[in-house]
């Protein structure tokens, strides 16, 4: 499944399209944190990979290594990890890049050269497609599109307002 943080109990989900070279997903990654901690336990995330490689060749092979290092459990850590790093990027960095997250996998560069998790990215890239996403990043909340900023202020305020909603019983829906 794809990455998520918070809990699955949480009546508030929100879902990012992103990707690793952007320094406007850089920021809202920060901005993510903040609501993170404000709305715990009534907010689960949902980060899902939208490298846009007709501007950020990089993008691509960063969102890889972030889905390697979820193999071993250390995607969050990566996903920290990259936002900094966002300036280099290249395949021999990002193995770098994983030993400072904290991943000891031998196996890294291989995956990363053969591009074993491609797939995955992808999958996430036609999700997103599928969903109207153009530019990164975009926000959904409860499955409807996010349309303001992606600033701390906005995103509470639509957060507050979707608690707000009456629940409403959705039938479950499988996570690609």
């Amino acid at each position: 499944g794809s990455p998520t943080k918070g809990s699955s109990a949480a009546p508030v989900t929100l879902v990012e399209f992103g990707e690793y070279e952007s320094e406007v997903c850089a920021k809202a990654n920060e901005v993510v944190k903040q609501v993170l901690q404000k709305y715990e336990g009534d907010v689960r995330f949902n980060f899902r990979h939208f490298p846009l490689t007709g501007i950020h060749q990089r993008s691509l092979k960063a969102a890889e290594s972030a889905v390697a290092a979820g193999q071993v459990g250390m995607f969050w850590e990566m996903h920290n990890v990259l936002f900094a790093n966002r300036r280099n990027l290249g395949v021999t960095s990002l193995k770098l890049h994983s030993k400072e997250a904290g991943i000891n996998n031998k196996h890294f560069l291989d995956e990363l050269v053969n591009a074993t998790y491609g797939w995955q990215v992808q999958g996430d890239l036609r999700e997103g497609i599928n969903r109207g996403v153009k530019d990164v990043p975009t926000f959904f909340i409860n499955d409807e599109e996010f349309t303001g900023e992606a600033t701390y202020a906005d995103l509470s305020k639509a957060i507050d307002a979707a608690l707000k909603k009456p629940k409403r019983k959705v039938a479950a829906k499988q996570m690609a």
